[in-house]
């Protein structure tokens, strides 16, 4: 099992927001573009990219998606900061 992932993410306060965000990607825009175009998080300025963390460093619903998830594929996550649109580029 994967003790650490490596994530990026957009997060936005509407579904419907990350919705559009996820048919964007679909059609081939650049997650770095969209986050630093739409996301709330000081990470969006970095592209979304939130760089290698550990298993529980997140909070539960972002942490199971960047553990399970499949990589590389743009997946939704509700948690308690809003709607985050969530790309897992690797586990270790």
């Amino acid at each position: 099992m994967a003790s650490t992932a490596h994530a990026l993410h957009i997060l936005v306060k509407h579904k419907e927001q990350a919705e559009d965000i996820i048919q964007q990607l679909e059609k081939g825009k650049k997650f770095s573009d969209l986050a630093k175009k739409h996301s709330t998080c000081p990470s969006g300025k970095k592209g979304g990219d939130l760089g290698e963390f550990r298993k529980g460093q997140m909070v539960p619903q972002f942490d199971k998606i960047c553990f399970t998830g499949e990589l590389l594929t743009p997946h939704l996550v509700k948690t308690k900061f809003g709607y985050h649109v969530v790309k897992v580029l690797y586990r270790t």
